[in-house]
């Protein structure tokens, strides 16, 4: 063989092993992305088991405070169904929705020294906020996974492979203008 045929050789085996390596990239960001989405999941079905404990606990001393207590149930409901189906964009709005309820529901709650007192409130109350913290951070590593991999559809060569190989970007998990401002406490108690 000749030493044009070794160069060829050698500079098709070079970008077949590149080739190689970009594809397992993606897979391995395509699945880093299924498994960031399986923790917020896992999170959100705990917060979704534990939200129907809170509102009897709550029922039982708000007997006036109905419409909080049906916000909450509407809005956990919207969240299962939005989990469920996989929607991202429709998670974030009903995630928005729920955060607005409890925190109604929390704020409406230091009207009634009973509720607070009672030890199973107190629980489900730490529970839940426990459960909010840890999948406000979920969500922010959902975003980098999603981020890294959309970037690297998009970058030249890696989208080549990409399309040829159709892996896809994925949708960030965007919220609402009021989830992401500061809470005006004072208005919560007032409403």
């Amino acid at each position: 063989m000749s030493i044009a045929t070794f160069v060829f050789l050698g500079i098709f085996a070079a970008l077949f092993l590149y080739a190689v390596t970009m594809f397992n990239n993606f897979v391995r960001l395509k699945n880093n992305v299924a498994q960031a989405w399986s923790n917020i999941d896992v999170l959100l079905k705990q917060r979704h088991d534990e939200l129907p404990k809170l509102v009897d606990a709550c029922r039982q001393y708000m007997q006036h405070e109905r419409g909080v207590l049906e916000r909450v149930t509407q809005a956990r409901a919207a969240v299962h169904s939005a989990r469920e189906a996989g929607d991202v964009g429709s998670l974030g709005a009903a995630e928005t929705e729920l955060r607005a309820g409890l925190s109604r529901l929390f704020a409406v709650a230091e009207n009634y020294p009973e509720l607070r007192a009672n030890e199973n409130f107190q629980h489900l109350q730490d529970r839940i906020s426990q459960l909010e913290a840890q999948i406000a951070d979920r969500r922010e590593f959902y975003n980098d996974i999603v981020n890294a991999n959309n970037t690297r559809i998009e970058q030249f060569p890696d989208n080549v492979i990409a399309t040829l190989f159709r892996f896809e970007e994925k949708p960030l998990l965007h919220f609402k203008e009021e989830e992401i401002k500061d809470v005006n406490v004072k208005a919560l108690f007032n409403s």
